[in-house]
């Protein structure tokens, strides 16, 4: 059992049940346009990639390129669908309150994504300077650097760092920073597909509910928990 000294949150799919919502939207979005995708293909390819990522895949797999407005309308409108549909992750404010460890976020949200989905699920307060984006680091998930960017920032030795991740890209990201990787499968867009299989990328642990957050780790909680 290794010391863990922060705790590195993702975000959609972790703290913020966002990741249906923004499937549902994308696979509408292409659709409209043609392109014929499925909620297993947006889990499969697109979980825990940025955005720019994103439109790479879909100009390679289907051969066409999406207009520059694209990413700003889609933007636009699926922040529109956050002001009414996003929800914080069942359990995740009991586990933030009971957690006896600093904790930090990083995400491949975009900053001002990530700002107001914040805000809509109220825990801007909560994670206000704990915040690492993909946006300043040159290699986005699976690549090691945003996780290695957050322990540096927190002055932590990545040995001793847990990611709590929804995705695989992110559990791979997190194995190859050097850190200990959970794997929360409780979110909403895992409901109506088979989780993707992870083939050699397992994660130390899988859970589905943060009240079960602490069932193997007990001394990552305080004492009044």
């Amino acid at each position: 059992m290794r010391r863990i000294d922060l705790v590195i949150f993702d975000c959609d799919g972790v703290l913020i049940d966002s990741e249906a919502i923004s499937a549902r939207m994308l696979v509408a979005e292409m659709a409209a346009r043609g392109i014929e995708i499925d909620l297993e293909y947006v889990a499969r390819h697109f979980l825990g990639r940025s955005y720019p990522v994103v439109l790479k895949v879909i100009a390679q797999d289907f051969g066409v390129d999406l207009p520059e407005s694209f990413e700003a309308d889609y933007r636009r409108r699926l922040l529109a669908a956050f002001e009414t549909q996003l929800q914080v992750m069942p359990g995740v404010t009991g586990a933030l309150d009971r957690l006896a460890r600093p904790y930090c976020l990083a995400t491949s949200s975009s900053p001002s994504r990530l700002a107001r989905s914040l805000e809509i699920a109220g825990l801007s307060g909560r994670f206000a300077g704990r915040v690492s984006t993909a946006s300043e680091v040159a290699r986005g998930k699976p690549a090691p650097d945003l996780f290695l960017l957050a322990a540096r920032k927190a002055g932590a030795d990545p040995a001793h760092c847990l990611v709590i991740e929804d995705s695989l890209n992110g559990v791979r990201a997190a194995l190859a920073a050097g850190m200990e990787a959970w794997r929360f499968t409780g979110g909403s867009h895992f409901r109506d597909i088979a989780l993707p299989d992870p083939g050699e990328v397992r994660a130390h642990r899988d859970f589905d509910r943060f009240e079960a957050f602490f069932e193997t780790r007990p001394d990552l909680a305080g004492s009044a928990a």
